[in-house]
């Protein structure tokens, strides 16, 4: 069996244009219809000037790269174990996601604890303009079968 199925350094990206149709649906899954997300003329003449989708939905794009992550290490599974995402720390939302704004996210390996059975990473998420709207840091963990 390998040491580790990830290394610091490696890194994926993944790259969304959000459109109203994400924004709507998100918000009917999750139930949150907080005017910010869906009234537009109340946005109009807020401080934003427009609606702004939500911030887990950027969260959602950060399980995609964990996944993304994953399927480098596609002989986990096969050598006995289950990568599965531990969960997101400190995640900041830097700056409003506006519908049709392409956000390209980075998720790049910092540190591997074969101990733990661990992995931190970087994530990082920008607009098409190149600016950073959210930050945060990803956790995966590969879990052994019991024998």
């Amino acid at each position: 069996m390998k040491d580790f199925y990830v290394s610091v350094g490696q890194t994926v990206t993944f790259s969304k244009t959000v459109s109203e149709s994400d924004v709507y649906l998100f918000a009917g899954i999750t139930g949150d219809l907080a005017p910010v997300h869906v009234n537009q003329a109340l946005m109009e003449r807020s401080a934003y000037g427009q609606r702004i989708a939500h911030g887990a939905l950027l969260v959602g794009f950060m399980s995609t790269l964990s996944t993304l992550m994953v399927a480098q290490a596609d002989d986990a599974l096969v050598n006995g174990e289950t990568p599965v995402a531990l969960g997101y720390d400190r995640i900041r939302f830097t700056a409003p996601v506006f519908f049709g704004d392409t956000i390209t996210l980075t998720y790049t390996i910092t540190a591997v604890d074969t101990v733990k059975r661990r992995s931190l990473a970087d994530i990082e998420a920008k607009n098409q303009r190149n600016e950073i709207v959210a930050v945060a840091t990803g956790l995966l963990k590969w879990v052994r079968k019991e024998d």
